[in-house]
């Protein structure tokens, strides 16, 4: 019988005198290895679609908006990322035509505007993420709601806002 990698892990890290990280060693590695397997899900279903997550985030985030428009920058701050990554897939949409920049009434502002054909697009994905990820993420409903209270917690803890 194949040994679970993390629980080995663990067992190493106390065989190796590191019993007061070994705990958190496993709970870090289980993290980053179940967002490893999500994300395999997750592009399986975006990448036929021509997306990444990335864009797609950015699609459904225009999406919720009235004019289907949002500033650049507000575009990272909603999504916690880095200027030159909303910028990176903002310039992919842009090309797959799913988004137009548009200087806003005050010159200095670049929005990034939802077309028709993002808008489909983005609606088609959420379909598919929702039928073949979303609605079964690998624990039933419960389980589901118990490991999103936690990994929040986990999440505030680490310094992201409530």
């Amino acid at each position: 019988m194949t040994r679970d990698p993390i629980q080995e892990a663990h067992r190493q890290w106390v065989a190796h005198g590191w019993t007061d990280a070994a705990d958190g060693m496993a709970m870090v590695t289980s993290v980053v290895r179940a967002q490893q397997l999500l994300m395999e899900r997750i592009d399986a279903v975006l990448r036929p679609r021509g997306l990444t997550f990335a864009r797609y985030e950015v699609l459904r985030l225009l999406s919720f908006t009235r004019a289907g428009a949002l500033p650049m920058s507000r575009l990272g701050s909603l999504l916690q990322v880095h200027p030159t990554s909303v910028t990176s897939a903002v310039t992919r949409l842009v090309t797959q035509g799913y988004v137009e920049r548009v200087r806003g009434d005050d010159r200095r502002v670049v929005l990034a505007v939802l077309t028709d054909p993002g808008r489909r697009a983005v609606e088609e994905a959420t379909r598919a993420l929702n039928a073949d990820v979303f609605e079964s993420p690998g624990l039933p409903g419960p389980a589901v709601r118990d490991l999103t209270e936690r990994l929040t917690d986990l999440r505030t803890g680490l310094g992201d806002p409530r």
